[in-house]
């Protein structure tokens, strides 16, 4: 029962934020279009904050159930990384008016809908997770260490193509879709020379750098 009371808050949010944008809706707007009291909304939700965490989560839930399917198992990394982070802007885009909402109110680390806050820890595993598949499904050679890594380095990857997204005024934000198909063969390129020797420094940097903040995420 709590849990459904949970959803229907949680949908009757995530559609009002979407169809009439973040500050023209109330908690008590919120409560209403799912057929409860103020109070009752209030039990289960500190307020609109905690409800755009809901659709942090929300939206990495869809987005791993859209991606994982277009992964092809063997297939070059800049095919399954481009495949991946088109399947996240398509996700995204029935929430493009109320992304620039969305990232004031993610930026602050104390906030629960900051995707480095603690509360956020299970939808960062969650899109971590996803970038681990477009490694393992991949066919990519490269360091142990970098393996490990890639997929954190990947999900930040993400977060800065989202940023890319919000800021994005192209119609249908074209110019983002453009950027994510010049972007995965770079990583992709990038991912193969670090095979070199001459690489190999800057590899375990970026290794030691990966531990040092997912260290401090958990």
């Amino acid at each position: 029962m709590a849990k459904d009371t949970r959803d229907r808050l949680t949908a009757a949010a995530l559609r009002l934020f979407r169809e009439e944008g973040y500050q023209a809706t109330t908690m008590r707007r919120i409560a209403d279009e799912a057929g409860l009291s103020l109070g009752n909304a209030y039990y289960y939700f500190s307020g609109k904050e905690e409800l755009v965490h809901e659709l942090y989560l929300s939206v990495q839930r869809e987005h791993r159930d859209t991606a994982l399917p277009r992964l092809v198992d063997g297939a070059p990394l800049a095919d399954n990384l481009r495949a991946v982070l088109h399947a996240g802007l398509d996700v995204m885009t029935p929430y493009h008016g109320f992304g620039t909402t969305f990232v004031q109110q993610a930026l602050p680390v104390s906030s629960p809908a900051s995707p480095f806050s603690a509360e956020s820890g299970g939808a960062r595993a969650m899109a971590v997770d996803l970038m681990d598949h477009v490694v393992a499904s991949s066919k990519v050679r490269m360091p142990g260490g970098l393996r490990d890594r890639l997929p954190d380095l990947l999900w930040l990857l993400y977060l800065g193509v989202t940023l890319h997204w919000v800021v994005d005024p192209s119609p249908a934000q074209q110019r983002t879709r453009s950027f994510v198909d010049r972007l995965a063969p770079v990583v992709s390129k990038a991912v193969a020379l670090s095979r070199l020797p001459v690489a190999r420094g800057l590899v375990d940097d970026v290794v030691a750098l990966t531990q040092h903040s997912s260290g401090s995420l958990r």
